[in-house]
């Protein structure tokens, strides 16, 4: 039987911050994580929007401030509901070192600033890759028992697991871009923007010694500001009941430029940001 967490605010990140890293602390007798994810779920009922974080948001991303949420705002609403699964010392890998890597988010309707929200999260769907280990947070946002909106979000812990060690593919080689719809210039008074918005100060984005320390030459743009500010290129133009399906590539290192495409295919759009000099791709994204 499911054990459900209900909370009465959004946790803190930085207390979930403190978390994730005394979880990568080892304990004498506890030396082996769990194989199998807790059956756990957390939910958070009647949530009120601040008007005025939701500016801070907007400014950060250049998305419209207005009536209804943007597409992508409940991701960092719910982000600490998945956190606070992600750090549990039950858990089967540590929260510190996994990495965001894909993101489809599914929207019935526009959501108003007014409606009362509910959340709620769980993590399944723990599998095996080259590269570590994948699972799915798997967020519902409602508004009284209609589903408004959707998210999967996959993280990848990487390790070694019986994948490993197979042939890996013959690297794409660098290739020029065609002319994007336009530049953009990340810089990192931008991603500080975002990461007091957001909430998210995870030393990668905020921090040159933070990210040298896990392997980053330079702070990296997070992967949700780069989802979200690419889709200000479509303002007005998306349609209420959509589904937007995001794959990370290769981190932005901070300051970067990187080339803009958002086409317009049957069914929706096509969107990439990717590197204007090497053409490999940092965001590929569908929007249907």
């Amino acid at each position: 039987m499911s054990q459900t967490i209900t909370l009465g605010e959004v946790p803190k990140n930085s207390g979930l911050f403190v978390k994730a890293a005394l979880g990568a602390v080892p304990i004498p007798g506890m030396s082996n994580r769990p194989s199998k994810l807790p059956d756990r779920v957390v939910r958070l009922e009647g949530f009120k929007v601040d008007p005025d974080h939701l500016a801070a948001y907007c400014h950060a991303t250049g998305q419209r401030f207005g009536d209804a949420l943007p597409l992508t705002y409940p991701f960092v609403l719910s982000f600490p509901l998945a956190m606070q699964l992600v750090v549990a010392r039950d858990f089967p890998f540590v929260a510190v070192g996994a990495v965001h890597a894909e993101n489809v988010i599914e929207r019935t309707r526009e959501i108003s600033v007014a409606e009362p929200l509910d959340f709620q999260t769980h993590i399944e769907n723990l599998r095996e890759h080259p590269k570590g280990l994948l699972v799915d947070a798997i967020t519902e946002v409602s508004v009284g028992r209609e589903l408004v909106w959707r998210q999967v979000t996959t993280f990848l812990h990487q390790q070694r697991t019986s994948l490993s060690g197979g042939p890996k593919p013959e690297p794409k080689p660098d290739e020029v871009p065609p002319p994007p719809l336009r530049t953009l210039r990340v810089d990192q008074k931008m991603i500080n923007r975002y990461a007091a918005a957001s909430g998210d100060h995870n030393p990668i984005h905020t921090s040159a010694l933070g990210a040298k320390a896990f392997g980053f030459p330079k702070p990296i743009a997070h992967g949700m500001w780069s989802a979200a500010n690419i889709l200000a290129n479509l303002e007005g133009r998306i349609p209420e009941k959509t589904t937007y399906a995001v794959k990370f590539g290769k981190p932005i290192l901070l300051p970067a430029t990187v080339n803009v495409y958002a086409n317009k295919v049957a069914g929706g759009w096509d969107l990439a940001l990717k590197n204007p000099k090497k053409g490999y791709p940092h965001l590929t994204a569908t929007l249907r």
